[in-house]
């Protein structure tokens, strides 16, 4: 299956993209509604919020009164802590059993309003964010719920800000508009992503495309390869040595393929096979036909080169993960010519040129060996120049 995390400020609009979501066949574990089944009347939940917070939280039809408890904990953080104790806990475990209990193959849309300031963001192999202006936001809780404006701001700034979400949104949903622009993009991204990426799931097999088509560089680049590795790094668990963002989108200003490359170190390649089912499970299935970097010159042993290679499930975010043991020459080679092409402004354009050339060829005859072999000379070449500069600069390999 694929899990959804679906977020949003108060008031953006997130129910909505929801029940569209619904109607397109997406299975929903709405956390909201969770919240007031776990403190029900007669709930043990509802036993511990009296007990944290006295009687009067109970309205006379016996369940949380739901208002009275707003105005405790949101002027006061230390009390919404000790709610959310009480809550979250029993929230996550009910999602886990109907997640369990969902269809092979389904998309499960978790909606979870604190999924940022839950740090829930990399559990996810997806995070959609809903999106609307806190003034926006603002008027719609104050003209559609009744909300007084103080308690919609007071409940806005108990959030995460915009920026924050932002970097945790794989999707990132504006609301800003009519209700049929947001169908229509929740649409597209249902028909467009969704689906496709949810079938990759369940057949454990990477995103088709990636050509060797250059785009202008991406200042998204950096903040989509954070939350790769966020997600990569728990998935990993204690096997994982570490990962870092490589290739030619790690190189701020360098034209590049639209695919982020990773690199992920282990101990040994038995610790990579290891992980390798929780890769996928975050999205990032093996690719198991490519076990091994292309041949390096003056390595009298190529099994130091070898690695594991996964791709992303998601045909929205091309993604290359490269599984190699930690202090290893492949390892290294990947570290040094990042950092090399970073500080070399020379050998960027030679670089480029070179990747131009290689793009050019394969427009005319689409070979992928033969594409990634043209390079292959001139990084030969380029290789002894990037040890001289290590060399004279102090360099040594970091994530």
């Amino acid at each position: 299956m694929l899990r959804v995390g679906l977020t949003g400020g108060i008031g953006s609009g997130k129910s909505t993209v929801a029940r569209r979501l619904v109607e397109h066949g997406a299975v929903l574990v709405d956390s909201d509604v969770l919240a007031r089944e776990v403190v029900a009347e007669g709930s043990e939940g509802l036993a511990e919020v009296v007990a944290a917070f006295g009687a009067e939280v109970v309205g006379p039809d016996g369940e949380l009164d739901r208002p009275r408890m707003a105005t405790l904990v949101f002027a006061d953080p230390a009390a919404r802590d000790r709610l959310n104790a009480i809550v979250h806990p029993r929230v996550r475990r009910r999602s886990e059993q109907l997640v369990a209990a969902a269809p092979a193959g389904a998309v499960v849309v978790q909606d979870v309003p604190l999924l940022v300031e839950g740090g829930m963001a990399p559990t996810f192999p997806m995070v959609v964010v809903v999106h609307a202006e806190a003034e926006v936001r603002v008027r719609r809780l104050v003209a559609g719920r009744g909300m007084p404006e103080s308690d919609a701001r007071a409940r806005i700034a108990a959030q995460a800000d915009d920026a924050e979400r932002r970097a945790a949104a794989d999707v990132l949903l504006d609301n800003s508009g009519s209700p049929a622009d947001l169908e229509a993009a929740v649409d597209a991204l249902w028909a467009g992503r969704l689906v496709p990426f949810a079938e990759n799931m369940r057949l454990r097999r990477p995103a088709r495309g990636g050509s060797p088509r250059l785009v202008d560089p991406d200042p998204g680049w950096p903040a989509d390869a954070a939350r790769i590795a966020a997600r990569i790094e728990p998935a990993a668990g204690k096997r994982g040595r570490g990962v870092a963002h490589i290739g030619s989108t790690a190189i701020s200003g360098l034209p590049a393929k639209d695919i982020i490359d990773v690199q992920l170190a282990v101990d040994t390649l038995a610790d990579a096979d290891a992980i390798a089912g929780a890769l996928a499970d975050a999205g990032f299935p093996n690719r198991p036909e490519i076990t091994r970097d292309n041949p390096k010159p003056a390595q009298p042993d190529p099994q130091h080169w070898r690695k594991r290679y996964h791709a992303s499930a998601d045909p929205g975010r091309l993604v290359h993960v490269h599984v190699r043991e930690l202090g290893s020459p492949g390892w290294r080679y990947a570290l040094l010519l990042r950092d090399w092409l970073r500080a070399d402004g020379a050998a960027r354009v030679e670089y480029l040129a070179l990747k131009r050339r290689a793009a050019a060829e394969f427009a005319a005859d689409p070979d992928a060996a033969r594409y990634a072999a043209a390079k292959e000379p001139w990084f030969d070449a380029a290789l002894p120049r990037a040890e001289r500069w290590a060399s004279d600069s102090g360099w040594s390999p970091a994530c």
